[in-house]
């Protein structure tokens, strides 16, 4: 049976959870499983930057964190479904910071490309057999599955113009399929638009009807996204439907601030428009081929950083500003 998890980053019973539930339901009239996750009930610790996880993969180790809490629940609940909705209260015009918590979480740690690479890595050292393979494990596979995922952002005010691309980023990492990626202004009343639930229910039919898609895709040996479509409203960028760009000062150049594509810029009676070439698509952060070149990068400045750390100018250089200046602490 298809499972689709919905998660609510808003208050108890508010427009969040209302807006998430609404969704659910429509799934689950279409012959879904549904779960319901409010985030604000879970103990979820900041990413410390400490990069013990990407260590680990890439060392075919183990893919582990420093933190002992609830992440791992709430991201395998969401792993072994086949959809998950997020719907997030949105701060100066983006993401909650609990949303931006679990999206830091996400990666590198969960990132598809650094898995796949940890695989072969783990595959690897287990085939070699003897002490190369010892204290090897392999992700689990469900880190890596293909899924359909939309995202609600719920707005105050007027105030959203980066929510949509932070939602969007967080899909990246595991490479999931974004189906409806939406904010929505004003809307303190939302319990009782019903206009506004009827958008969530339509958004819940086109995720049971991708997620079931994917399922039968994976079934049938094709590619899991195969036939799987976007259904939200099209965006600036061509490939990922996002709205932000960074425009290099000086030339027409702009690169999407989510997969990273750099383009052409152009503008005309109809607005503005951005053009890729097609030998640069491969490079798309949120697909496995510009995944692996991420990944590779990664591993390579790791072994770099590794390389660094064993020198005596490395050590002496951490020390002199270990003992330079001493952080400032309030009294308990």
């Amino acid at each position: 049976m298809t499972k689709i998890v919905g998660v609510s980053f808003g208050t108890k019973n508010g427009n969040n959870d209302t807006i998430c539930k609404a969704v659910l339901l429509a799934a689950k009239e279409a012959d879904c499983e549904v779960e319901f996750i409010r985030a604000m009930d879970l103990d979820i610790k900041h990413c410390t930057g400490c990069i013990t996880c990407v260590k680990m993969l890439m060392s075919g180790t183990k893919n582990m964190c420093i933190h002992k809490d609830d992440f791992d629940w709430l991201a395998f609940e969401m792993f072994r479904a086949d959809g998950v909705v997020m719907v997030d209260p949105i701060f100066e015009t983006g993401a909650s910071g609990l949303f931006h918590t679990i999206m830091d979480r996400f990666g590198p740690r969960m990132d598809t490309g650094n898995n796949f690479i940890s695989t072969q890595i783990a595959k690897g050292r287990l085939a070699e057999g003897g002490p190369a393979a010892q204290g090897v494990v392999v992700p689990d596979p469900a880190i890596m599955s293909p899924k359909a995922v939309s995202y609600i952002g719920i707005g105050g005010s007027d105030w959203g113009t980066h929510v949509q691309s932070e939602h969007q980023l967080q899909a990246m990492t595991p490479s999931w399929k974004v189906i409806d990626n939406e904010w929505v202004p004003w809307s303190k009343t939302a319990l009782m638009d019903d206009a506004l639930i009827d958008r969530a229910t339509k958004i819940g039919q086109n995720l049971a009807a991708a997620a079931k898609q994917i399922q039968e895709n994976c079934a049938s040996g094709k590619q899991p996204y195969e036939g799987v479509e976007y259904q939200g409203e099209r965006g600036i960028c061509p490939h990922c439907n996002c709205n932000d760009f960074y425009i290099v000062p000086g030339e027409n150049r702009a690169i999407c601030c989510v997969c990273g594509l750099e383009g052409e810029l152009s503008v005309d009676e109809s607005g503005a428009h951005v053009t890729y070439r097609d030998e640069d698509l491969h490079k798309a952060h949120d697909i496995i081929s510009g995944k692996e070149i991420h990944g590779k990068d990664i591993q390579e400045n790791e072994g770099k950083l590794a390389e660094m750390k064993k020198t005596q100018a490395y050590k002496d250089r951490v020390n002199f500003y270990k003992e330079a200046i001493s952080a400032t602490t309030p009294e308990r």
